[in-house]
């Protein structure tokens, strides 16, 4: 089976409040992980028609602060499929009251899908369209050989094979 990109496309919109802002009235940075989450599980959910788990945060970067009002924005979408996981990237935006957005954070998630019995189970190949597509999937590929390098690392450094 194959799905493309914009089959799982997913965006949430929040207004800041208060309980959203940390010391200083910004976005806490906790709580904007968390919305990150929520739309990358959405994301492969819709990729896979399946459960899933988030098994990294590859990449959380932070380009800019959203304050207490302001209307935040994320956009998530598939980038990359393995057998049975997939890379998800959310950017998030903060959207003027004029339209325009502005970013404020990328982060790369790698869900899991599962089965009934919560074991990984095969999702479906990611159809490309677009160039931009062909990009972010060339940057996930590189992505997903460092994170497995960094795993046989990790495992040699424990001493397991």
């Amino acid at each position: 089976m194959e799905k493309y990109v914009r089959d799982s496309y997913t965006e949430h919109v929040q207004i800041l409040s208060q309980s959203s802002l940390n010391g200083y009235k910004r976005l806490f940075g906790g709580r904007l992980m968390e919305w990150i989450d929520v739309v990358a599980g959405v994301v492969a959910r819709r990729h896979s028609n399946h459960n899933v788990t988030t098994a990294s945060v590859d990449n959380l970067r932070f380009e800019g602060p959203a304050y207490g009002n302001e209307t935040i924005v994320l956009c998530g979408y598939i980038t990359y499929t393995g057998r049975t996981s997939m890379e998800v990237c959310v950017r998030t935006y903060v959207e003027e009251l004029n339209g325009h957005k502005r970013l404020i954070n990328v982060a790369y998630l790698v869900m899991v899908a599962l089965d009934e019995n919560e074991r990984p189970v095969e999702v479906p190949r990611l159809v490309l369209t677009t160039e931009e597509e062909k990009r972010e999937w060339e940057a996930a590929q590189e992505r997903y050989q460092y994170r497995k390098e960094r795993r046989r690392q990790e495992k040699a450094a424990r001493g397991e094979r």
